[in-house]
């Protein structure tokens, strides 16, 4: 018999077990409180998700957007490229499946773009000038932010198009390019000047003459890394950033009808299924660990396999001949790492393309006093994004960090903090979190099965031959749905419940907003109020004073 599901069962308050009474006098209260949500603690651009959640699933979408916008100027490119850590953070995912954040965020993104919402400034002009080096989600996210605080700010980029590996990097099928030039076009409409074609080789020299009081770095990591592969008389051997880069323009070079890529990331597999978008019959993936051990996401795996592309797990490369490329068979360790184990094969490439991580173009740096660097080439920065060289920050890719478009939000909103309270003359500091809301801190007496809202997918054959963007929006009652199973943990979400439990009327509402108080006249401490709250927004804490016996009025 098999054990039924959390989500079937219902829990009754049991007040045979409800042991809290106060006797004559009280020696606990309730006060309300906040806690930190487990998918905002999760989010590396540090979103407000549960707030904007509230305002969704009410309909109000503009001041959900703006809610979101605080954080994240590029909600309808996070909605369709974030791997949605908050997702896997989500308490529902105990009870059924997580919410779809991600999905709901692409609809205010998407709606946002359709009547053209526009954001404001939220400071006057401080007169203050910042450069920031890179247009990639770092950046841009950095320009947007200060620009709200104030400053004037402009962005140069090598490149011919903003966007850097949002533009370059992930391809149109994933994130369509009307949508991201939608964003960046709404981040121009603030103020932020973009300059293209302009590949910054003296840092120094192009602050003074800009008179800019600060500089923020986000270059990006845009150089393919390369191994030593033994090769005689081999065929087209290229790096999947160059690859993908040139076919975001339309100027990828012919490959072949069979193509190889090695390595197992989520590059690599974007690699290969556009490979099979641009007429190559066989795509095949190279990688030397299993699938478990696989970086890439998994969900970018399935749609790969489904769309025909075949992954050789537990395999290195060897040697390249002409069309052959040898691999030896690998076995993975108890400890989880790959060995070789002797055993050679192999496989037929007109191309391979080499998908093994990349590299920040940070020459231009090593003449900058004061900058240091890891031993993998990253730039060295302080707790504040600052570099070793005053008033010159960096972010984004080309410092430590995992290289996701959302952390490189993260970054450019930091930097941005950071530098407003450099140009201001003094420090930034993070407001310290409140405790989280794990799951069992919830008091969910009964759980309602609400199963997500799946994204549809365009037809597997439409996949295969276009760039055509795979992956559908929620409609409008789909995203009210999605954003209605948030269990708004640890935060009052204004149900009523405490004060139609509470025996003693000692609960006030305060109107739509506003929440309650309690009237500690009244209140007893029984806790009745706590054990009933569904989102755990009331504590019970010890009386700070002894109290006479109480007394109720009439």
């Amino acid at each position: 018999m098999t054990e039924p599901r959390r989500a079937d069962l219902t829990h009754p308050a049991d007040l045979l077990e409800h042991g809290r009474g106060t006797g004559p006098w009280r020696s606990q209260r309730p006060i309300y409180v906040d806690l930190m949500p487990p998918c905002n603690q999760a989010c590396p651009a540090g979103e407000d998700i549960q707030s904007w959640l509230s305002y969704a699933q009410a309909g109000r979408y503009r001041q959900a957007w703006e809610t979101l916008m605080r954080d994240n100027p590029l909600p309808a490119v996070h909605g369709r490229v974030c791997y949605h850590p908050c997702e896997a953070a989500c308490n529902r995912s105990a009870v059924d499946s997580p919410v779809g954040i991600h999905a709901v965020e692409r609809f205010l993104g998407d709606l946002a773009i359709e009547h053209d919402w526009r954001i404001e400034p939220e400071a006057p002009p401080s007169g203050k000038r910042v450069l920031i080096v890179g247009a990639g989600p770092s950046g841009l996210a950095a320009g947007y932010h200060l620009a709200r605080l104030g400053h004037r700010v402009e962005i140069r980029d090598a490149g011919p198009l903003p966007g850097g590996m949002m533009h370059f990097g992930i391809p149109a099928y994933r994130l369509p390019r009307a949508v991201l030039m939608a964003e960046i076009r709404r981040i121009e409409a603030l103020g932020v000047t973009l300059v293209l074609n302009h590949k910054v080789e003296d840092l120094l020299a192009e602050r003074a003459e800009g008179r800019f009081d600060a500089v923020f770095i986000a270059i990006g990591a845009h150089l393919g890394k390369r191994v030593e592969i033994p090769a005689r008389d081999a065929g087209k051997i290229l790096d999947a950033v160059s690859f993908l880069h040139d076919a975001s323009l339309g100027t990828a070079p012919t490959l072949g009808r069979r193509v190889a890529v090695y390595g197992g990331g989520n590059t690599a597999l974007d690699a290969a299924r556009t490979a099979k978008r641009l007429g190559a019959e066989e795509a095949l993936i190279i990688y030397r660990r299993d699938r478990a051990h696989m970086p890439a996401h998994p969900f970018e795996a399935d749609e790969a396999l489904e769309e025909g592309v075949k992954i050789h797990w537990l395999r290195t490369i060897k040697a390249i001949e002409e069309h052959r490329i040898t691999v030896e068979v690998m076995q993975i360790t108890p400890e989880g790492y790959p060995e070789p184990t002797g055993q050679l094969e192999t496989l037929e490439a007109d191309a391979l393309v080499l998908a093994l991580g990349q590299e920040s173009d940070s020459g231009f740096l090593k003449n900058v006093p004061g900058i240091a660097f890891h031993k993998d080439g990253t730039v060295l920065v302080d707790r504040n994004m600052m570099t070793g060289h005053p008033g010159i920050f960096a972010g984004g890719d080309m410092v430590p960090s995992e290289r996701t478009v959302t952390v490189a939000i993260g970054h450019g909103k930091k930097a941005a903090r950071c530098i407003d309270a450099f140009l201001r003359g003094t420090t930034y500091v993070k407001p310290p979190r409140h405790p989280l809301a794990s799951f069992d801190k919830l008091h969910l007496w009964y759980f309602t099965e609400a199963e997500p809202r799946r994204q549809d997918q365009l037809e597997l054959e439409q996949r295969r031959y276009g760039f055509q963007e795979v992956v559908a929006g929620l409609s409008e009652p789909e995203a009210v749905f999605e954003a209605r199973r948030c269990f708004s943990c640890g935060n009052c979400f204004e149900c009523d419940g405490c004060y139609a439990a509470c025996p003693e009327q000692a609960i006030i509402k305060l109107g739509p907003g506003q929440r309650y108080r309690y009237d500690y006249e009244r209140c007893t401490g029984c806790a009745v109020c706590y054990e009933q709250c569904p989102c755990h927004a009331i504590e019970m804490v010890a009386e700070p004073t002894p109290v006479a016996p109480l007394t109720h009025p009439a």
